[in-house]
């Protein structure tokens, strides 16, 4: 499925809402996924590992550990995306976010090794997408104790890299 109509209020979380408005904003979520890929290598690809290390505080992440958290997250979400798909009814857990990324060894890895890793991620994502019916994009599961659907999970997706993007582009890159 390649056309994905927005997920309506009642499929996610209103912790969600601001990742659901990125990626609406985006108009075509589905061809979203793929340009992100183009917009993460073109602004991210050509940092040295200094530049890559870059913290915006002493307690923010580094832009490394904000690719693996990406990368974490693409990965999370996709695998609700799976279980929920398939019509698993199964409740998912939450996943502390900042443990994992605090745990991840980012800054010791090659910028071009993570980078790599989120695409591989994200284009077994793009055809786990593609080849949904819509049905399957509607169902609802249970995730971090709240329902959420594999459409809003899909938009998730995109609305979470764009959120992380920004604020790359604003707070980090400029400076790195």
């Amino acid at each position: 499925m390649t056309k994905i109509n927005p997920p309506t209020p009642e499929e996610f979380n209103p912790f969600y809402a601001g990742y659901i408005e990125f990626a609406t904003k985006r108009g075509d979520v589905f061809a979203a996924m793929s340009q992100q890929l183009d917009e993460m290598k073109s602004a991210l690809g050509k940092l040295s590992d200094k530049q890559a290390r870059f913290r915006n505080g002493p307690e923010e992440w580094s832009i490394k550990e904000i690719i693996s958290h990406l990368t974490d997250g693409e990965r999370v979400f996709s695998y609700r995306i799976l279980r929920i798909s398939r019509n698993d009814k199964t409740a998912l857990p939450g996943f502390a976010q900042n443990d994992y990324v605090k745990e991840s060894g980012a800054d010791e890895l090659p910028l071009e090794d993570l980078l790599a890793e989120f695409e591989f991620l994200r284009r077994a994502n793009i055809l786990a997408v593609k080849g949904m019916s819509e049905e399957m994009t509607q169902r609802l599961g249970t995730a971090s104790n709240s329902p959420i659907s594999v459409r809003a999970l899909i938009y998730i997706l995109v609305g979470h890299v764009e959120h992380h993007m920004a604020s790359l582009h604003e707070k980090y890159l400029p400076f790195a």
